[in-house]
């Protein structure tokens, strides 16, 4: 399978969409307070996995009826689906410009 970026230009795959809303302030606070620069991206990267496993609920794990969407929805109410978990996951981490991009070896 061979996998074709859209863009060639890093920073298209940044832009901030509604369902990743990083200039909100309760994003931002929490990035501020998870990562420091001394942090490497393999450090942040963990930090920010387990923050989001171990502090957000699964909405279904936990039964409830609140339906979030945007990672600001999911900080704020501390639960979301998988979906959104995985759009509060990604902030962090764009907020730091950590890439997680990687290649894909030939032949997959």
């Amino acid at each position: 399978m061979n996998l074709t970026c859209e863009s060639k230009n890093f920073d298209d795959y940044l832009l901030e969409l509604n369902e990743v809303d990083y200039s909100n302030p309760i994003i931002r606070a929490k990035s501020n307070e998870l990562f420091n620069p001394l942090q490497t991206e393999i450090e942040k990267v963990k930090i920010a996995y387990e923050f989001v496993r171990d502090e957000i609920s699964h909405t279904w794990d936990a039964q409830s009826k609140q339906v979030t969407c945007n990672a600001s929805e999911v900080l704020t109410f501390k639960e979301g689906i998988c979906y959104a978990k995985s759009n509060l996951l990604v902030i962090p981490l764009f907020s730091n410009r950590i890439s997680l991009f990687i290649k894909i070896p030939s032949g997959l």
